[in-house]
């Protein structure tokens, strides 16, 4: 018979604790005994919920500034790029060696 372990489950999204097998659990090395504590399928739909509330978060609306403090009315808006925002052309990228050497000059005077 296969050594059975508790998978505690999520109340946030539905889903009851149970015991499932062993080997079902992912490794997980930061915990005492090396496993995790939610079965596999049952951690992919936990993370996948916490995605979609993520998601949901980001693309939620956003009171715009044009109301009056203090009033429960506002307009809402779903958040736009404006034209002075978006950079017309990306920023150059700096190698290494340009990083390196402000760093290395940072915090140090300039004798003139």
């Amino acid at each position: 018979m296969a050594e059975m372990r508790r998978c505690i489950g999520s109340e946030r999204f539905s889903i009851e604790p149970h015991d499932a097998p062993v080997e079902d659990f992912p490794s997980q090395p930061s915990q005492k005994d090396g496993l995790g504590r939610m079965c596999k399928t049952h951690w992919n739909q936990y993370t996948a919920g916490l995605a979609r509330e993520a998601k949901a978060r980001k693309a939620a609306v956003t009171v715009t500034e044009d109301a009056e403090p203090g009033t429960a009315e506002a307009s809402i808006t779903s958040p736009a790029v404006t034209e002075e925002a978006a950079p017309s052309e990306p920023a150059p990228k700096r190698s290494r060696s340009a990083k390196a050497a402000i760093t290395a000059t940072d915090g140090q005077e300039v004798a003139g």
